[in-house]
């Protein structure tokens, strides 16, 4: 008699138990208690016991489910009532599962399914496995049918880029259609890590020998001394980045610190500058010289921007828990140079951090601006005559940009527009505009930071 055969075994989903209900936590954090993903991420996998790839497989779940919710909300839809009714640890529950089910095409459908069940009642809520089965399943079923928003319909872009109504109409009359639809659609096809040299400490013979120890993916960056980090757990823990070796930032972000150009022995103001990056930039170029003065409002944002400089042995900078939009007239033209990095809406970073999508409201936006109104009123005087103020924001919206420059030099005519140094490469330079430099996302491949640098007559 043959032996009979073995059925084979059905494939290991891609996703764990333990990293679905990490990446449920994050995200009840994230759109219950407003907390941000990147820091909800960091603080879940302190406090769980999770495998290196089930890390990779948590934080790539919380990052697609931000960056689709509308579309994804759009599907749950067709099989809800009223979401807004449900317990909104069960919606996320859903809009988890349904990305799975919508975006990731490794996960078995009975996987997702079985699992959001045991996840319903794990968290207490056995009365709501049925429905949150019956869901998941009808979604199974249908997924192919869904009536997706056609090109030319009103939804269209919002829909397919979750990305709010209002916000695209807002992009849309800052750039024209076409540019508004390349903005909402850019993604970053890898969510890399930006590291540059601690100039003050090393060398770049010695970085370059840092960096051949790892075994990380390296690739150059935009910017000298810069690389781009992809398969590395916990840089931030990393022996080097404690020893000071070099600094995690943004492209854009340094170039804002490079249009102020501080030299050596200059005496700066960093008027908003927790959690530190420009700040610390601007000391090295200056070699630990001269004094940056570096104000943030809230005190738990100074002691991040401490325990920067304590790890850099960076000792020019004096910190200080201050409002910048408060003027202060002992130290009007006090300073060389004046850098403004102003709180904004953030919508130039929405590809490394999707929630900001879902933060901001017309209101919110409007309040922002009047912080930035304030901010380069209040701080303008302190520029001594010749010497320099760099605005700058993350954010891609001209109401917070170069309307608001617009609005300052008329007001203050003592000010105009002056040209960014050759530090920032020309590629970009090339983009500046009548009010300053836009960096866009999906057209330069760094943040979408707005820079404009004046100087005083």
């Amino acid at each position: 008699m043959s032996p009979r055969p073995v059925p084979p075994r059905p494939a290991a989903p891609i996703l764990s138990p333990d990293a679905r209900r990490s990446a449920l936590l994050v995200l009840n954090r994230v759109l219950i208690d407003e907390g941000f993903a990147s820091l909800s991420l960091d603080e879940q996998f302190q406090q769980a016991t999770l495998s290196p790839r089930d890390k990779r497989l948590a934080t790539a779940l919380v990052y697609t489910t931000l960056e689709n919710l509308l579309k994804l909300d759009f599907a749950l839809d067709r099989f809800l009532k009223d979401r807004t009714e449900l317990d909104p640890r069960v919606l996320n529950l859903l809009r988890m599962s349904a990305c799975q089910l919508l975006l990731m095409d490794r996960v078995p459908d009975f996987a997702a399914v079985n699992e959001a069940v045991n996840l319903t009642r794990g968290m207490g809520l056995e009365a709501m496995t049925g429905l949150v089965n019956g869901v998941l399943r009808s979604l199974v079923r249908e997924k192919d049918n869904i009536p997706w928003p056609q090109e030319g319909d009103p939804d269209y872009l919002s829909i397919t880029y979750s990305i709010p109504a209002w916000l695209i109409e807002r992009i849309t009359a800052g750039y024209g259609e076409e540019t508004a639809r390349q903005i909402v659609a850019f993604r970053k096809s890898q969510h890399a890590i930006t590291i540059r040299r601690n100039t003050l400490r090393l060398s770049q013979k010695e970085f370059d020998e840092v960096l051949g120890k790892k075994v990380w993916q390296l690739s150059p960056g935009l910017l000298p001394d810069v690389h781009h980090v992809s398969g590395a757990a916990s840089i931030a823990r990393d022996i080097h980045f404690l020893e000071g070796a070099f600094s995690i930032q943004g492209e854009g972000s340094m170039m804002a610190a490079l249009a102020v150009a501080p030299g050596i022995g200059a005496r700066v103001l960093d008027a908003c500058a927790a959690p530190g990056g420009k700040t610390c930039l601007m000391a090295e170029m200056m070699q630990n010289t001269g004094r940056i003065h570096a104000w943030d409002v809230h005190e738990h944002r100074i002691k991040l921007l401490e325990a920067q400089l304590e790890r850099l042995r960076i000792y020019n900078v004096r910190p200080a828990v201050r409002d910048a939009s408060v003027h202060q007239e002992r130290f009007d033209g006090e300073m060389d140079a004046v850098l403004i990095d102003a709180p904004c809406s953030g919508t130039g970073v929405m590809a490394e951090k999707p929630d900001v999508k879902y933060r901001l409201t017309p209101e919110g936006l409007a309040a922002l601006q009047d912080i930035q109104h304030r901010l380069l009123d209040a701080c303008a005087p302190y520029v001594k005559s010749g010497g320099t103020l760099v605005y700058a924001t993350c954010s891609l919206l001209p109401e917070e940009n170069s309307q608001q420059i617009e609005r300052f030099l008329r007001e203050h005519p003592e000010f105009s527009l002056d040209r960014l140094p050759e530090s920032i490469p020309e590629s970009f330079r090339a983009h500046s505009g009548a009010q300053g430099l836009q960096l866009l996302p999906h057209r330069d491949g760094v943040e979408g930071f707005f820079i404009a640098r004046m100087k005083k007559a």
